[in-house]
């Protein structure tokens, strides 16, 4: 464990906007410390003591919300929730000032927003980490769950189905940065940015790992050792649903096509999932699926990035 606290120690202080924002080593580090603070909580027990940590929230939350004041509570610190609309920012306060504001009272911020500049914005501005807790363009808090996950089951391939969104393009970019072989099928339309594929073949390259982005969902889930899907229509978004669902509807996730993955493939969702919609019930609720272990590793991943982040662990090296 000195050896992984030791490790860990490099990202002591720094933000965390991207998945990539980590260095593979860095993130599998990361989420190697999850899976053992997870069956064994006193590893980080008090790490966050005398911590105070923002959470601004521009956009509605269960599982980012909770998980991250829970754990931050259970590791000893404190969560201040910020509601956008009772800050000054709506009576003409710059984010810049804000976050300068924040900067003498927090140790660190972690926020959701509606833009990803909102986050850019605001680090350029603090001293202090801050975290990106989803914007459009990532959630990078999302795929440490996730191959968090992926690692407890020992998959070593996921194919996801559907929207190449922010969800998608964190878990490619961590897939791809661990080695594994990472797929994704999405419509012409609502594909991966071509940057985030480039990223991505280059860190398969780097790692070992494979990584494809196909038009076609039986491509992507063919042999796949877990299977993922997303809501089709993303918050702050709802204008778009008619048009998102006509195109997202051949990429549900069906048992038909759930029979083209590997025997006992898991099954995962970000949640919140709309049933019988992008993911059938059945699957939703099978022996294979660990959607609910998925969102319970929110805690965990996050437990362990804040933890080093806020050099908690590099005090136990």
């Amino acid at each position: 464990m000195k050896e992984l606290f030791n490790r860990l120690s490099s990202i002591e202080g720094r933000d965390f906007l991207e998945v990539d924002d980590l260095l593979s080593e860095e993130l599998d580090a990361v989420v190697r410390l999850a899976v053992a603070a997870k069956a064994d909580f006193s590893l980080l027990e008090g790490c966050l003591k005398g911590r105070c940590i923002g959470l601004l929230f521009e956009k509605p939350s269960t599982r980012t919300r909770v998980s991250l004041a829970a754990g931050i509570s259970r590791l000893g610190g404190s969560a201040i929730f910020l509601d956008p609309n009772e800050l000054q920012l709506t009576r003409g306060e710059t984010l810049e000032d804000t976050g300068r504001v924040l900067d003498r009272y927090l140790d660190a911020l972690a926020a959701r927003v509606m833009d990803h500049h909102t986050l850019v914005t605001l680090a350029a501005a603090m001293e202090r980490p801050v975290l990106n807790a989803l914007s459009d363009r990532s959630h990078p808090m999302q795929a440490l769950a996730d191959v968090m996950t992926l690692r407890e089951v020992g998959a070593g391939s996921v194919a996801y189905v559907g929207d190449g969104n922010n969800v998608a393009t964190s878990l490619m970019l961590a897939s791809t940065m661990l080695g594994l072989d990472a797929r994704i099928a999405t419509p012409p339309s609502r594909c991966l940015d071509p940057a985030v594929v480039k990223r991505c073949e280059t860190y398969a390259k780097a790692t070992g790992g494979a990584f494809l982005h196909t038009f076609e969902p039986s491509e992507a889930v063919q042999g796949a050792e877990a299977v993922y899907t997303d809501v089709w229509v993303s918050m702050g978004a709802e204008a778009d649903a008619e048009e998102a669902r006509s195109q997202l509807g051949p990429y549900a996730l069906t048992p038909e096509l759930y029979r083209l993955a590997a025997d006992g493939a898991v099954i995962m969702h970000c949640l919140p999932m709309h049933r019988d919609e992008e993911i059938a019930s059945e699957l939703a609720d099978s022996p294979h699926s660990v959607i609910f272990d998925q969102a319970e590793n929110r805690m965990h991943a996050q437990n362990a990035l804040l933890s080093a982040v806020l050099g908690g662990v590099s005090q136990r090296r």
